[in-house]
């Protein structure tokens, strides 16, 4: 059983930045695939960034990638995504979530879209991130 609490946003200026945390607990095996979504009201929920547990690739999603970088922190078990340059559109509920996945394709992102946030069986119950122009 994996337990996952998000901390972190907020209310923020386009341009600025903040920075996401993920405390996870439980089994967090060496073969979990880390992932940050988001989801806008009216909107699916799309895979932003993932990390393999046992460390490695990293996805990014092409609407983040450059301005968002996912980290680990396995001493403290937690999950980071530090999140500059925001913009509106990044306003949205994010979550952290986690799964056991072949490295492949935690960082394929083939995941990301389309409904593939059911791949994950573990998540966090959000934090909201406001970005106001």
């Amino acid at each position: 059983q994996v337990q996952l609490v998000e901390s972190g946003g907020g209310s923020v200026q386009a341009g600025g930045s903040l920075r996401l945390s993920c405390a996870a607990s439980g089994n967090i095996y060496s073969d979990y695939c880390m992932g940050w979504f988001r989801q806008a009201p009216g909107k699916e929920r799309e895979g932003v960034a993932s990390i393999y547990a046992a460390g490695g690739h990293t996805y990014y999603a092409a609407s983040v990638n450059g301005r968002f970088l996912i980290s680990q922190d396995n001493a403290k078990n937690t999950l980071y995504l530090q999140m500059n340059s925001l913009k509106s559109e990044d306003t949205a509920m994010y979550y952290c979530a986690a799964e056991i996945q072949h490295e492949n394709d935690c960082a394929s992102g083939s995941w990301a879209y389309g409904g593939g946030a059911g791949d994950f069986g573990y998540w966090g119950q959000g934090t909201q991130v406001t970005v106001s122009s």
